[in-house]
């Protein structure tokens, strides 16, 4: 097997951004457990009062819990 070489500066550049995308994805999975659960019922109202969500996507991103 060969060995890589790459600039410090490049690796800090990587295991930075990956670093960041994990805080990312754990900070996600973190706000989904704390939204508190809302029934059938209560959507139901809230969806009466307020009308239904719009559909308009800004950003989306799918985390596993």
């Amino acid at each position: 097997m060969g060995t890589i070489t790459i600039p410090k500066k490049e690796l800090k550049a990587i295991i930075k951004e990956s670093v960041r995308e994990i805080l990312e994805q754990e900070s996600m999975k973190l706000r989904a457990l704390l939204l508190p659960f809302v029934s059938q019922k209560e959507q139901k109202d809230i969806e009466k009062r307020y009308g239904r969500p719009s559909r308009k996507v800004a950003k989306s991103m799918e985390v596993k819990v």
